[in-house]
């Protein structure tokens, strides 16, 4: 039996450059499911993903999806691109073992947490004020750079990670720290800078975009604290629902998010198209 990608609609060019196209999973002409590819708003071109997978239930368990999956990267191969990634809800085990047989390597993972209507306090000593203006601008550096290194250490073209870097600051902080929505904390413990947050508010939930203790003062709960401090600014800004990201390999961290009740929402997962 042969399964084949046949073409739904004609390839769209959209207008944040990138293109995207939709097939039928068929099996000797017979659709059975249905897959949408895209290249990638924030990586650019280079980087292909698969938007959507879907097998009719009927056609389940017979590797229709092992095999759509490889035809989508032989697309992937033809647009050009040098990467693929997709990204799976945490609680589709089936999709996540498919792409780890594949061969796909976890990014990056969603995490949430459902805070309680009572801010935490922070622990005797410690402190939150605004970032200064001048901080801003040393911390935004030091933070675009270091926000490129993560990317390139996963796989991602120094060239293509720190246009990423550049662009994600760009959109997402236009009035630099005055950005619509958008806090900057420093945490002082006992009168000693020991980090600093970034938190955003979202329509529904608020977000944390960095989250970081001064290397000198690392081991000593203050990463705990920035992050009740996070969840004490969510609610007084009245969201219930704080996320984060958390890239892989930086185990600390997640052990960190996890016990303080954070729960993976996602998994954004990679491979290499050689």
């Amino acid at each position: 039996m042969t399964t084949t990608l046949r073409p739904t609609e004609p390839l769209q060019h959209h207008a944040d450059g990138t293109r995207s196209r939709r097939y039928q999973v068929c099996v000797n002409s017979r659709p059975v499911g249905a897959i949408h590819l895209g290249t990638s708003p924030s990586l650019g071109e280079s980087v292909a993903r698969i938007i959507d997978l879907r097998i009719e239930e009927s056609d389940r368990r017979r590797g229709r999806g092992t095999v759509a999956a490889l035809a989508a990267e032989e697309v992937a191969r033809g647009w050009g691109c040098r990467q693929i990634e997709a990204r799976v809800p945490a609680d589709a085990r089936v999709a996540l073992r498919l792409t780890e047989t594949l061969g796909y390597v976890l990014r990056n993972r969603g995490m949430e947490k459902r805070l309680d209507d009572t801010p935490p306090p922070l622990p005797e000593g410690s402190r939150a004020r605004p970032m200064t203006g001048a901080e801003f601008a040393a911390w935004q550096e030091y933070q675009r750079e270091h926000y490129a290194r993560t990317w390139i250490e996963r796989g991602v073209p120094e060239a293509v990670a720190r246009a990423k870097a550049r662009r994600d600051h760009e959109q997402l902080l236009p009035r630099g720290m005055r950005s619509e929505g958008m806090t900057f904390s420093v945490l002082e413990h006992e009168g000693t800078r020991v980090g600093t947050l970034w938190l955003a508010v979202r329509e529904d939930m608020a977000f944390v975009f960095d989250v970081e203790a001064e290397a000198a003062h690392r081991g000593r709960g203050h990463g705990r604290t920035l992050l009740l401090l996070a969840e004490a600014q969510a609610l007084t800004a009245g969201r219930r629902v704080l996320g984060l990201n958390v890239f892989a390999g930086n185990t600390p961290a997640e052990r960190l998010y996890e016990s303080l009740g954070y729960r993976s929402t996602d998994y954004v997962l990679y491979k290499p198209l050689l």
